[in-house]
């Protein structure tokens, strides 16, 4: 019999539609895809060169738990120069990916019936990893009206002697919200008067648009720096999703403790990978390659909400990053029984799939990703469109 722990556990939303997706291709299916969320660039050629590099060199073996010693060194670099936030390498630990970074702060952090405030919407990971490792989610709904952003007051009223963190996602994933200075320092002040951890997922910060400042919690102060733990990964700046390598910069007690957690689970991140990891923080080509981009993505999200826009019904948020929109179909979902079953007839009947909002924390909602070309970005819009207009 599966433990209790287990039982509870929901399958990725995200990655359910995607696999849906390619198993219709799969069979010959015209199926245009919002599902994924990863970069449809190649991984570039730098990277893949030093990771070859370094198989040749016979860089195949066991590598510290915590990261090779370089990539570490390399990374609290990347966060001096860009984040304005000074770790040193012992205070950063490398793992499998952001999912597995955040999975082991929960296992670090949660004891039983400790409560985790979300922002709604939220990536679909969030809860379900809380809720495995003994935890509560404490959810704080966000409105589209104010541009998915949050306040440190309505967090506030969500707070109890069992809150232990508040995991902050800018940009965020679903709705491509930025999270403003003034209410991150905000945020970071009610935590800090009331003892309680930041968890910073901030693995979409090459992407942000119109000119905006992203700004990592942690540079706020010295104070607030030790009470956050900044989650960061390759996996969408450089295109690397794949690879599985994802860090955490945090208090060095703290990183003691995430490093011995990865030792007794992953071992180390493929080493091979570490060293192509480090070529994308390294190499000069990096900027030049992350700017093209981000250039491109702000192109794709104007024209996709052009074409949002102009569907009867329908509202979306114009994003400030990530690569998402989060458009509100909650007139269609209403009619058919809510927004699953409307990504089903989307996807069965308009062969275009799209992440039901319902799983994000926000029913009537669907998630469109629009890391794909333009002609399938306009033809899947336009499929959804004429889908919508068979339903009336």
């Amino acid at each position: 019999m599966l433990s209790r722990r287990v039982s509870r556990l929901k399958p990725s939303a995200t990655l359910t539609i995607t696999a849906k997706a390619k198993e219709l291709r799969r069979r010959g299916e015209d199926v245009v895809s919002f599902g994924a969320g990863e970069p449809d660039f190649d991984t570039p050629e730098f990277v893949k060169e030093a990771c070859f590099r370094a198989l040749r060199e016979g860089k195949t073996k066991y590598a510290p738990s915590a990261g090779i010693p370089e990539l570490r060194e390399a990374i609290a670099e990347k966060l001096l120069r860009e984040n304005g936030v000074a770790y040193d390498p012992s205070e950063i630990v490398v793992s499998a990916g952001a999912k597995m970074v955040l999975f082991l702060i929960f296992m670090a952090l949660l004891d039983e019936g400790d409560e985790v405030i979300l922002l709604s919407p939220y990536w679909v990971t969030y809860p379900e990893q809380i809720r495995l490792l003994g935890g509560v989610p404490v959810v704080v709904p966000l409105s589209e009206e104010e541009g998915f952003v949050p306040s440190a007051e309505r967090i506030a009223e969500r707070f109890s002697e069992r809150t232990k963190a508040v995991i902050l996602n800018s940009p965020n994933n679903p709705t491509g919200a930025l999270y403003p200075k003034k209410v991150l320092a905000e945020i970071a002040q009610l935590c800090l008067e009331r003892g309680v951890f930041l968890i910073s997922d901030e693995c979409y910060e090459a992407f942000v648009y119109d000119g905006e400042e992203f700004v990592s919690v942690a540079s706020l102060s010295e104070d607030v720096r030790r009470i956050t733990f900044t989650v960061n990964a390759f996996s969408k700046t450089f295109a690397m999703t794949g690879w599985r390598v994802g860090y955490v910069a945090c208090p060095p007690e703290f990183a003691r403790v995430i490093a011995d957690l990865n030792s007794q689970t992953v071992s180390n991140v493929t080493t091979f990978a570490q060293f192509g990891a480090l070529e994308a923080l390294r190499n000069p080509e990096s900027a030049r390659y992350v700017e093209a981009m981000r250039e491109e993505f702000r192109r794709r999200r104007d024209r996709a909400c052009e074409l949002i826009e102009e569907i009867p019904g329908v509202s979306v948020h114009r994003p400030k990053g990530a690569f998402y929109l989060f458009p509100n179909f909650s007139t269609y979902a209403s009619k058919i029984g809510g927004d699953v079953r409307l990504a089903q007839e989307l996807l069965e009947k308009g062969k275009v799939a799209c992440v039901p909002g319902s799983p994000f924390g926000a029913e009537g909602y669907l998630r469109i990703s629009y890391a794909l070309d333009r002609e399938s970005l306009e033809k899947g819009i336009e499929r959804i469109r004429s889908t919508l207009e068979k339903l009336d």
